[in-house]
């Protein structure tokens, strides 16, 4: 049958044969129809996924730019920043995060030029989605080829494995929120994060936590780096946010 939106075919007898994946994957959800958005979510949150999603080009930017997810499905047509513009901000951004445009328009030339622009993927709506659920899991082997225990910035060194985070042959263990907190700014330097976009990556939409929980954590990373003697720094931006970046010497 086909979804109310009419952009995609649901086939439920092929869907219930899909195999579900073994690991959990992180999925960005970039589309303005809503109903299809949602109907996209559920489908991939019944496979086990962790799904994020929003409905226009700005937001969809800005959470792709944390580097945090395993594959973006990103309409082309989209309120703000259209997806062949926010593919080509991602690679210029030097995100490499395996990127699914769907479109509903069956133009080679649309093709031609998302694939030009950085994107690993094309579907054209309707589509069923085993062939979307397919392409999503072909995706996340391609980005799992190159596996990063480690990530620096500066005389910083974090451990993805252990939580460690070393600066000159000084060493110290970061909680997970610690942990989860630095390495959203460590995939995002010298750019500005907002409280609000940190609350809702680190502690979750749903979540109940305030401001005050970004600004303890904040805190707690200070005096760390303070103790590590590293020459990186969260700095605030006055009514926007925090940024991480070398300090003045």
């Amino acid at each position: 049958m086909h979804s109310r939106s009419g952009l995609f075919i649901l086939k439920q007898e092929l869907f219930e044969e899909i195999p579900r994946e073994g690991e959990t994957m992180q999925i960005l959800i970039v589309e303005d129809e809503i109903r299809l958005a949602e109907a996209l979510g559920q489908i991939m949150e019944e496979q086990g996924y962790q799904v994020d999603m929003v409905y226009d080009g700005e937001d969809g930017l800005n959470c792709a730019l944390t580097g945090q997810y395993d594959v973006i499905v990103l309409d082309v047509m989209l309120p703000g920043k259209n997806g062949f513009q926010i593919v080509r901000l991602l690679r210029q951004a030097h995100i490499k995060t395996p990127v699914l445009l769907l479109t509903a328009r069956d133009e080679t030339v649309d093709k031609v030029t998302g694939l030009d622009c950085g994107a690993d993927d094309y579907m054209t709506k309707p589509f069923v989605p085993d062939e979307l659920l397919a392409r999503i899991r072909a995706l996340s082997r391609r980005q799992g080829d190159v596996v990063l225990d480690e990530m620096t910035f500066a005389d910083l060194s974090l451990e993805l494995s252990t939580h460690s985070l070393s600066c000159r042959g000084k060493s110290v263990h970061l909680g997970y929120k610690e942990y989860e907190v630095l390495k959203l700014f460590f995939c995002n330097p010298r750019m500005v994060l907002s409280k609000e976009l940190l609350l809702t990556k680190i502690w979750g939409c749903d979540s109940e936590a305030a401001d005050n929980n970004v600004e303890a954590y904040i805190s707690f990373l200070r005096k760390k780096l303070f103790f590590l003697g590293s020459s990186v720094e969260i700095s605030t931006v006055r009514k926007v946010g925090y940024r991480l970046e070398v300090s003045e010497p």
